[in-house]
């Protein structure tokens, strides 16, 4: 069931949404060759606490978790495509790092994500993050009223051209962080469900630079990679539908 949220509470969404930007702002700045992926989410903790949210990542178990997220974030390095867990691993000269965040403030949760490179960056790893911020921008200029679900799909994948794992994408977001309706990364335009105003969607764009769209799980039940050993970057932005077109909830 899709929950349509009121001006009031779209509001309510970009303060927690500011609380992810803020977060993920002072994670990118931490992010130095040497600093381990345990201390990126101590900086993510830092700034929720400071801000009075908490994390809906923290403690969360879908149905396909052996174990519950044991981070603020999920760190995603190099072929990891999502759900990275944090541990410590010590980035290097030339990683491409990938940081999701969520917030939860009074209720109400942002989502949001970014990847960048940490110190000499590899021209290939700059086009393959340039054309998923391009995917993102183009998801979101396609969240208008009046198109459907399949629009922005088709606007992500059309503006990516690398590998884009099946099975995985954007969805709704509210009081939870999950929430209906689903928003593929690709697929045909013009079908799906009619955006309303008042719909809340994270859309988020996932690259393969492989061209693979193949992925398997670590042992850890929960970090994504690819089979290929290319690397991957993924995005995000909570984007609401409003009258007057898409609302980017998280920008900074």
């Amino acid at each position: 069931m899709v929950h349509l949220k009121t001006d009031e509470a779209i509001d309510e969404m970009r303060a927690a949404g500011r609380v992810v930007a803020h977060a993920l702002a002072a994670v990118r700045e931490a992010a130095r060759v040497g600093v381990s992926l345990l201390e990126l989410d101590a900086v993510a903790r830092a700034v929720l606490r400071e801000a009075r949210a908490t994390s809906p990542f923290l403690g969360y178990r879908p149905h396909f978790a052996p174990v519950p997220f044991p981070g603020v974030v999920c760190a995603s390095v190099n072929d990891a495509i999502v759900h990275g867990v944090p541990d410590g691993y010590r980035l290097r000269d030339g990683d491409l790092v990938s940081i999701d965040c969520g917030a939860r403030l009074r209720g109400w949760v942002g989502d949001a994500a970014v990847s960048f490179t940490v110190g000499r960056a590899r021209p290939a790893d700059l086009r393959l993050i340039g054309t998923a911020e391009a995917a993102l921008a183009a998801g979101i200029a396609a969240a208008v009223p009046g198109n459907r679900i399949g629009d922005i799909a088709h606007a992500v994948g059309r503006a990516a051209g690398y590998g884009i794992p099946e099975g995985f994408g954007g969805h709704g977001v509210g009081r939870s962080m999950h929430e209906d309706p689903g928003v593929p990364n690709e697929g045909p335009p013009g079908r799906g469900m009619k955006l309303r105003p008042g719909m809340v969607l994270a859309i988020e764009p996932m690259l393969i630079a492989g061209g693979t769209d193949d992925y398997a799980c670590d042992p850890d039940g929960w970090t994504l990679r690819t089979t290929d050993g290319s690397r991957a970057a993924h995005v995000e932005h909570t984007v609401a539908i409003t009258a007057g077109g898409s609302r980017i909830l998280t920008a900074p």
